[in-house]
């Protein structure tokens, strides 16, 4: 198993479309262009209904991350910055997040590896 972010593909704001699988095909193209070596997965609900839209990141042996209010439009080049500090950081634990630009905002949670 590789590292994998896994976007909500039911989350939307109130009287919206949900963004999630529409952003996991774009963010998918993105990952292959950039050449990162990163799952992206979709789940239904990840429990962050009230700021939409979410998305995880988990990695074996890794710190798994929640995040919310992800901005499909504007946040893509944030989400490969992320991206990038999470497959480098050997245990998850990303300590200095700027390269991934407003999305360290967005931070929930954060669980250690098991």
């Amino acid at each position: 198993m590789k590292d994998r972010v896994v976007i909500c593909d039911t989350c939307s704001a109130e009287g919206a479309a949900p963004l999630g699988a529409a952003w996991a095909d774009q963010l998918s193209a993105a990952v292959a262009e950039s050449g990162l070596d990163i799952d992206v997965k979709m789940a239904s609900c990840l429990n962050m209904c009230d700021t939409p839209l979410s998305f995880a990141l988990q990695g074996p042996q890794k710190a798994t991350y929640l995040f919310a209010g992800a901005d499909p439009e504007t946040d893509t080049q944030d989400m490969l910055g992320l991206l990038s500090l999470y497959l480098n950081a050997p245990d998850g634990w990303i300590t200095e997040a700027h390269a991934a630009g407003r999305l360290r905002l967005c931070l929930q949670g954060r669980v250690p590896k098991l």
